[in-house]
């Protein structure tokens, strides 16, 4: 049987990297004129693949829009091939239900252009998710295709007892952690292999020779794949005259002008039975563990955390509160959300969002997340107005001069939590500076704050003086005012799940609370954690429930770095600098009924930046891997404040972290020892809270083993365990020689971006202010059966709140929109599906045993249906005495329809 070998085109579109994106875009809209042009003039030439994508036709079209039917026309016809995604993200520095989002969004458009390839694709991320055979098949798709994360052996090759990310061919399936497979393709020889193929006959014999000899090393089949493409390539014009010289070359041999969808109906038919199955997330863990790329998770951690604050203002903010408002009959803003997400997701692609590109691109990025997030900001305002104004709050006008407010809990389980609201007592409007100077006589009232039912709360009242504000109401022009301001701080108890409490400030004297959560010197408790603060500024943490007591926590390690935006490397030779000798300054800096905090200040002198040799080493473009500078003999004094704080009813210790980074090439962690006798850690991923080694397999020999985590990571041994939440801290280290010390990194400061070039990243050392912000959580028995998982999840997401006044009303003051149960479940995202239709909430068992998600029915949840990711109704769920009960395997993501 005759070989078949498929060409495919295509150009591997990063939207920006080495140069900024309209930079990068010019080059795009050269290519897709070409390509047309190519059409138009060669029949031979049959298609080109648009590298998975489809902003890559609006980065176009906004240039060419005249050129939009004529797009239109070559992808209805095959020539352009186009999908599934928006963009091509990095999985694991972009949330699942960002993921889903890309493919909600990246389908919708490839529809609305006229054609989909229906094929998972991931040429260069840097690793892949465990749960993205999932996701795909839920999607309607069958095969993937993808560049890194599994070593292929070639067939005359036995792979390891323990290889499980080694396959024979470049050919295997791959498993979910719930047992989905998907077919999957692996560019063995990476995805170039048929790039710039040679006319020249000489020449194209040498050039076949090499390219058919690799390519069938890892084959299963007599089809093979050669990728005619790559980094912004331009097209091969030339391409058919190509492949008739190949084909005159080798007449037993079949050339051909093909694309995917072919090639895997082709290879699909001749696959063997025997493939290797590689299972869960690939992060090419079989490697030396010098190139996985692993450290772009602590590059620009400034921006990481601003993906984080934008994709939790969408899922856990504006999401959840339209969906709220809409049952209350506010329009869901469907559009003005896919802008957002849109807007968000195009600093998604693996080299924006790994922050591994040149400065003007990490510019660029911070304006698109703050544009992101001012409309999502926007629509929670409009929202929780709207349901405000609904609520009922009449019952307050029996006090005096009630002002109501309410505190919305977004996320899928109860929450209790220290929040902040501003209220203003009284506004004036009409000549401004009158109106301030007015309110600036007034004496602010005595208050009390009391809950729906009238219960006094301890709180804390700050007077902000006078500020200045306006309305913009729908109907008439801008309203401006003065304002007397106060803010009020208190704990808020057991707000239900995607509901809300309402709470009243009003006139009257409150009885003075003396308890304090400050039980000796330096140290405070509440009814689960002790916390003590040793003389170094670190913590000894007591778990009341298990007794066990973690100590010399959360205390600070400085070293050098002489890598890039890549990867980490620190100095040979030096040494890790710690607050570990140091004594600290310990200040009591709050002292309330419902929180007490300390704030704690470690100084330690660090060398100022590189040496001169690792300078030199940059600009000769030294592989990071060989370079042996050093720090420089010159040192500053850092200085590290840290305010430690523990609320009245809090399950774990909140660490907020500040400096001024004056420091170039180096990296800081907070460092939490466990003590934990396990050889396993998890951490938190991409709908999955997945399973990893303490240590990495015998092949890696990079000093740093660190790995990417998404919200926390946690260690156990069954019967006592610890937790480390994080707001967009997305790098850890699992320390087993260290007493299991679990390091997350708050800071890497680098002056290069690494790879191909020389090319400097001033603005990567990340000077100026650092802020970050953890919990830690301790617990009795396991991760998930402690329910200590949702803790981790809730730290990251933000109390909303909204104040009103005395209103009638259709709501209650105190409302859940949906009581559910499910050991094991988080929930992921609630959306509606299109303008006004069906409410979408989802769900993920990251537990390994299968449970059941129990729904009570309600004025709005009545008719139920499973959903895939894509929203597409599956089948319907009938209700047994006033709920639904859906079974809910291991790993399992469910997607629920509440049908209107």
């Amino acid at each position: 049987m005759s070989k078949n070998v498929h060409i495919i085109s295509h150009s591997h579109w990063d939207r920006e990297w080495y140069l900024p994106f309209e930079q990068h875009r010019m080059r795009l809209v050269e290519l897709i004129d070409k390509c047309m042009e190519v059409f138009e003039k060669d029949d031979s030439f049959k298609s080109f693949f648009l590298d998975g994508q489809t902003i890559v036709l609006d980065d176009y079209l906004e240039i060419r829009p005249e050129n939009k039917e004529k797009l239109i026309k070559y992808i209805k016809e095959g020539k352009f091939i186009i999908g599934p995604w928006y963009i091509l993200q990095d999985e694991f520095y972009t949330s699942g239900e960002a993921n889903i989002r890309n493919l909600l969004v990246g389908m919708k458009e490839a529809e609305k252009y006229g054609a989909m390839c229906k094929m998972g694709y991931f040429p260069d991320a840097f690793g892949n998710a465990g749960q993205m055979p999932q996701l795909l098949k839920q999607a309607g798709m069958d095969t993937v295709t993808f560049g890194r994360g599994v070593r292929p052996v070639g067939f005359d090759n036995e792979v390891q007892e323990n290889g499980n990310y080694e396959s024979p061919y470049s050919e295997m399936m791959w498993e979910s952690p719930d047992g989905t497979k998907i077919f999957g393709i692996l560019f063995a020889n990476w995805y170039n292999n048929g790039n710039e193929v040679p006319t020249d006959k000489k020449i194209a014999k040498e050039y076949w020779d090499d390219r058919l000899k690799k390519v069938a090393t890892f084959a299963s089949t007599d089809e093979y794949l050669l990728m005619n493409g790559c980094d912004h390539q331009p097209v091969q014009a030339d391409l058919g005259k190509a492949i008739e010289v190949a084909s005159e070359l080798y007449p037993d041999i079949n050339f051909k002008h093909s694309n995917f969808p072919e090639y895997i109906k082709a290879i699909k038919e001749k696959v063997p039975n025997d493939l290797a199955v590689v299972k869960g997330e690939l992060t090419s863990q079989d490697t030396d563990g010098w190139s996985t790329l692993m450290n772009c998770a602590s590059s620009h951690i400034y921006l990481k955390q601003m993906n984080r604050k934008c994709e939790s203002a969408l899922e856990n903010g504006a999401e959840p509160v339209r969906v709220l408002s809409s049952v209350l009959g506010q329009n869901y803003p469907s559009d003005e959300l896919e802008y957002s997400w849109k807007k968000l997701m195009q600093n998604h692609p693996h080299d924006s969002i790994c922050c591994c590109s040149v400065d003007e691109v990490q510019d660029e990025m911070a304006t698109r997340f703050n544009k992101s997030k001012q409309v999502a900001d926007y629509l929670v305002s409009e929202g929780k107005r709207y349901i405000a104004d609904k609520i009922n709050t009449k019952e307050y006008e029996k006090y005096k001069n009630a002002l109501p407010f309410v505190v919305f809990n977004t996320t899928g389980r109860e929450r209790t939590s220290v929040v902040s609201v501003e209220i203003d007592v009284t506004r004036k409007s009409g000549w401004l500076k009158k109106c301030a100077y007015d309110l600036d006589e007034i004496n602010v009232p005595n208050y009390k704050l009391i809950d729906s039912d009238g219960n006094s709360i301890p709180f804390k009242i700050e007077d902000l003086g006078v500020k200045f504000g306006y309305d913009l109401p729908k109907d008439k022009f801008r309203q401006p005012y003065m304002a007397r301001r106060v803010r009020v701080t208190f704990e808020a108890e057991n707000i239900s799940a995607v509901g809300y409490k309402t709470y009243a400030l009003v006139e009257g004297d409150t009885e003075k609370v003396t308890d304090t959560l400050v039980s000796s010197e330096n140290c405070m408790e509440n009814d689960a954690i002790r916390v003590e603060i040793n003389k170094n500024g670190s913590l000894n943490v007591t778990d009341k429930a298990s007794g066990r007591t973690y100590k010399g926590v959360a205390y600070y390690e400085e070293t050098g770095d002489l890598g890039n935006e890549y990867m980490y490397k620190m100095p040979e030779g030096s040494k890790a600098i710690t607050t570990q000798d140091t004594v600290a300054k310990i200040e009591l800096a709050e002292d309330e009924p419902y929180r007490a905090m300390y704030k704690i200040t470690n100084t330690i002198t660090v060398p100022k930046s590189g040496d001169d040799n690792f300078e030199d080493e940059k600009s000769h473009m030294v592989f990071f891997k060989e370079r042996v500078g050093g720090r420089s003999n010159d040192t500053v004094e850092m200085k590290i404040e840290t305010f430690v704080s523990l609320d009245k009813n809090g399950k774990g210790v909140k660490i907020k972290t500040r400096f001024d980074n004056e420091v170039k090439d180096h990296r800081v962690r907070i460092m939490v020892p466990t003590g934990i006798n396990s050889d396993v850690h998890k951490a938190d991923s991409v709908f999955e809270v997945v399973t990893r080694n303490n240590r990495h397999n015998a092949g890696w020999n990079n000093p740093s083993a660190c790995e990417h985590e998404q919200g926390f990571v946690s260690i156990d041994d069954g019967e006592k365990g610890i937790a480390v939440a994080n707001i967009g801290l997305y790098e850890y280290e699992m320390l087993p020689d260290l007493d299991n010390t679990i390091a997350v990194t708050i800071l890497r400061a680098v002056g290069e971006m690494g790879d191909w070039g020389v090319f400097p990243t001033p603005k990567a050392q990340c000077l100026g202010i650092s802020e970050t912000e953890i919990e830690i959580v301790p617990f009795k028995g396991d991760l998930i059966s402690s329910g200590a998982y949702e803790e981790c999840y809730q730290f990251r997401t933000d109390i909303i709140t909204a104040d009103t006044d005395c209103h009638d009303g259709v709501m209650p003051l105190d409302y859940s929109m949906i009581n559910w149960q499910g050991n094991g479940l988080t929930l992921t995202g609630i959306k509606q599906k299109g303008n006004g239709e069906d409410i979408i909430i989802r769900w993920v068992n990251v537990s390994d045993k299968t449970t059941t998600l129990t729904i009570q029915k309600s004025d709005v949840i009545d008719n139920l249906y499973i959903s895939n990711i894509i929203e597409k109704k599956i089948k319907e769920i009938d209700s047994n005495n006033n709920y639904f009960n859906i079974e809910v395997k291991p790993y399992e993501i469910m997607t629920v329809g509440i049908a209107k």
